[in-house]
């Protein structure tokens, strides 16, 4: 037999993993395919049910497709879950058939840093698809062939944009998951409260609704990039929701009764400082960190945290800004966050500098920071 595992956090499984299964099955002509879900989640996934809740939300998404099992071994065995131990059981159990482990682009990238990869390499055969583009597996599978002579089978699928994260993301803010989980799963989410934040979705009444969609989608830009940026995910997300939540509240209204506010601060930097200090005095944050990142997300400023270059960058970066050059931040983003970070400051100083605006110093002193380091490395 044909048989393949496909192993993951599933946090939770959404449609591309379903569609992945199906599309890997048909290509490959796979006789079985047991989804493999892990025991516990990375730290930085900081909105994480329980192991058997992703294996109950497994065993929805998966019920209808033939010849696809969800296995609880790595849930059953504890501990933190690595792919060689699951493989060399499954080998032990299947010694005689074909054994393939279904990643994605990505996977397949970072596989050199995986545990033991020449051991999964002996036991398997990686079976690998592009996600969100074809170029993606390109470049993947250069840089697996740059470290392995073993080949690698592909399938026959483009993945649509959609991640875990993303998933997270929007059902911690209240907003409407279901187009991107199987409906079984979205049905699931809903009914225990999985990944809900109800502190955070009463950003929604501080903003109007463009602002709010604007929010929304500078959070699931800080949660899809955080672990990248080594920032959890817990932290991303609460920074990013409450980037903006004073920006319609007036001098006097009562949640600014006890604000004061520096000298000479252009208008529209203003509300990361008021935003700052609602986050804090109306919402109860107490993490400096978050509060520094709130309050300096408009302007940057020198020695910025990871955290503060996140909600930066995202704010400045998510997925509905159209204006010209941002594909070119995006793609540096993607690549490396200080270069992005540098880029993005040079790029509102001369925005600035060409429409008259006003230039706070912070904004300054925070780009001639950055290209200060970079000349000292």
């Amino acid at each position: 037999m044909k048989i393949a595992i496909f192993g993951g956090t599933f946090n939770p499984v959404h449609n591309e993993h379903v569609n992945i299964v199906k599309a890997a099955k048909s290509s490959l002509a796979l006789d079985k395919i047991f989804i493999v879900p892990t025991f516990s989640t990375p730290k930085k996934e900081g909105l994480s049910p329980s192991a058997q809740d992703r294996l109950n939300m497994c065993r929805l998404a998966f019920a209808d497709i033939k010849g696809v099992e969800v296995s609880d071994f790595e849930i059953q065995n504890g501990g933190t879950s690595y792919s060689y131990i699951t493989c060399r059981a499954f080998r032990q159990k299947f010694p005689a058939d074909e054994l393939y482990f279904i990643v994605g682009a990505d996977m397949l990238e970072n596989f050199p840093q995986w545990k033991n990869p020449d051991e999964i390499l002996n036991l398997v055969t990686l079976a690998a698809c592009a996600r969100n583009d074809e170029n993606s597996l390109q470049k993947a599978l250069a840089a697996f062939n740059a470290n392995f002579k073993n080949a690698v089978k592909t399938f026959n699928y483009v993945g649509a944009k959609v991640s875990s994260s993303r998933v997270r993301t929007l059902a911690a803010l209240g907003e409407d998951i279901s187009p991107l989980v199987p409906k079984p799963c979205a049905e699931y989410i809903t009914k225990n409260n999985l990944y809900t934040r109800p502190d955070l979705q009463m950003v929604k009444e501080y903003l109007t609704p463009s602002r709010w969609t604007h929010t929304v989608r500078v959070a699931i830009a800080a949660t899809e990039n955080c672990r990248r940026a080594g920032v959890d995910e817990n932290s991303a997300l609460t920074a990013a929701a409450l980037h903006d939540c004073a920006k319609y509240l007036k001098p006097d209204s009562e949640q600014l009764k006890d604000f004061r506010l520096s000298e000479n601060v252009p208008e529209p930097v203003i509300h990361q400082y008021t935003g700052a200090h609602v986050a804090q005095k109306v919402f109860g944050i107490t993490d400096e960190k978050i509060l520094q990142a709130i309050r300096c997300h408009c302007s940057g400023k020198p020695d910025m945290t990871a955290l503060d270059k996140l909600i930066y960058l995202s704010d400045m970066l998510e997925e509905g800004r159209t204006f010209e050059g941002v594909e070119y931040l995006r793609t540096v983003f993607a690549d490396n966050i200080d270069k992005a970070m540098e880029a993005a400051l040079a790029h509102n100083l001369k925005y600035l500098n060409s429409t008259g605006g006003q230039v706070y110093p912070l904004t300054v002193q925070a780009y001639e920071y950055l290209k200060g380091n970079k000349n000292d490395k």
